[in-house]
């Protein structure tokens, strides 16, 4: 019903352009630009070339491909956009739980502790590779960091949101936002590394530690994906409005992204970004969109798998439920200058820990085993700072155990052991692969602890327990 007027309008419009043209060839006139006497039937002035119509022919065109862009818009965005709006509710609920959990007061740029990420559901290969919490890969694209973290994804999702779903439905848009961000949480675990990544610039851009990850902006780039797709797709049957829109018109800005992601590596989590990039982009040239016009009859297919995605997203959370601690243990005063000060302090103590026992490790294996017990205390009561500091805590107790028995001869006669030099190589290959891990973690998740300026520790050739 919408199309009529439009049609209507360009009839009209056309008329008038005939009228004016049969005005003009029925005798002389003059040049509204240089005063000029224009001949019968001449459309444009001999002396300034400027036209007698007021409408050169290569306007014309225009006009019509701007009313097809109008009327395609119309058919297009007169749709609903429901779940765009519950994604952004959903969103914003879980923010303000959190908000609560943390006791912290509403700063824009204060982030969550890490224990209220984990406890929400944040994305951690620890949790899932050790406890099989695979749920962490589904709900971060609810869960976000800080306010400034909040507002930018959602800000996003209100300008990108309305456009996938009108363009696809509201069954195809809820799939499509679970399942980028499904890809999204899948590249940014397959690219959790403890060593120092590979390939230079372009490892520092894609591989991080295990730190918490989360944000809707995984999904969000997904949607990208699919205009980016849907431009290219469709470019031959789309107005132009909609081809300067999409497609390739949408590189600038996904080039710019991916350019402050390269310049915030280690803050953004740049293989999540591309993962729903790219599963959005797939997902976008293998489905087809509703034309305008056409029945918003939705394939049972489609709401079976929308229901599903619900359901995934319902029962992900209820595992949130589940797993969640009694207590978080975050103090609900604001962080002062002496909260920070005891961090730095946990910081210093764990380092000073873990060079002792370095060091009584590559006293063991040399034959000296006498400050092995002490050293396994001290890691044992070494203070906690994030999960990945326990695991090489607890890797660095289990090699200096190795040193300690180095030596020793089996339990029993019967029992094979390798050769004393094949057990110290291999035992010398552990250490040094954890070394890089460790110092990896001094360089960026160490330096986030308030307080501190440089205190990576350099360990020297002494230490490495092969010289």
């Amino acid at each position: 019903m919408m199309l009529q007027p439009s049609i209507t309008l360009i009839g009209i419009e056309n008329l008038a352009l005939r009228k004016e043209d049969n005005r003009v060839r029925t005798g002389p006139s003059m040049c509204r630009n240089c005063g000029a006497i224009v001949g019968a039937g001449q459309t444009q002035c001999s002396v300034c070339g400027a036209s007698t119509t007021g409408q050169s022919a290569s306007q014309r065109p225009q006009v019509v491909s701007d009313r097809e862009t109008i009327r395609f818009a119309r058919a297009i965005l007169a749709r609903p956009y429901i779940f765009t709006i519950v994604l952004l509710m959903a969103n914003i609920f879980i923010y303000m739980l959190m908000w609560q959990s943390s006791g912290l007061r509403l700063s824009l740029l204060e982030p969550f502790p890490h224990e209220v990420l984990e406890a929400y559901g944040a994305k951690l290969n620890f949790l899932i590779n050790s406890q099989h919490q695979w749920w962490r890969l589904i709900t971060p694209m609810f869960v976000h960091v800080n306010l400034l973290h909040l507002l930018v994804n959602m800000y996003s999702l209100w300008i990108l949101g309305p456009y996938v779903e009108k363009l696809y439905g509201s069954a195809k848009f809820i799939v499509f936002w679970v399942l980028t961000g499904v890809g999204a949480s899948i590249a940014s675990y397959l690219t959790v590394t403890d060593t120092i990544p590979p390939l230079g610039p372009l490892g520092r851009f894609l591989f991080r530690p295990d730190l918490p990850s989360a944000g809707a902006s995984g999904s969000l780039f997904g949607l990208v994906g699919i205009l980016f797709a849907f431009g290219i797709k469709y470019r031959r049957e789309l107005p132009e409005g909609f081809k300067r829109a999409f497609g390739t018109g949408l590189l600038p800005m996904i080039l710019l992204n991916l350019f402050i992601g390269y310049i915030g590596s280690g803050i953004f989590d740049n293989a999540a970004h591309l993962g729903g990039l790219i599963s959005g982009s797939i997902l976008g040239f293998l489905v087809g969109y509703r034309r305008p016009g056409e029945k918003p009859n939705v394939a049972i297919f489609w709401r079976i798998l929308q229901v599903l995605a619900i359901g995934v997203v319902a029962f992900s959370f209820a595992k949130v439920a589940q797993n969640f601690p009694r207590e978080i243990t975050v103090s609900s005063a604001p962080r002062t200058a002496q909260n920070q000060n005891a961090t730095a302090a946990n910081f210093v103590t764990f380092a000073r820990v873990m060079n002792e026992a370095q060091d009584a490790f590559a006293e063991a294996v040399q034959g000296n085993t006498e400050r092995v017990e002490a050293a396994i205390d001290g890691l044992n009561s070494a203070p906690h700072l994030d999960p990945q500091a326990d695991e090489l805590k607890e890797t660095l107790k289990g090699l200096l155990i190795d040193a300690k028995n180095l030596k020793s001869p089996p339990a029993t006669t019967e029992e094979k052991q390798p050769p004393a030099a094949t057990r110290l190589k291999d035992l010398s290959d552990s250490f040094v692969a954890w070394s890089k891990a460790y110092n990896h973690w001094l360089s960026t998740a160490g330096k986030t602890y308030s307080g501190l300026k440089d205190l990576t520790i350099q360990q020297d050739n002494d230490n490495d327990p092969r010289k």
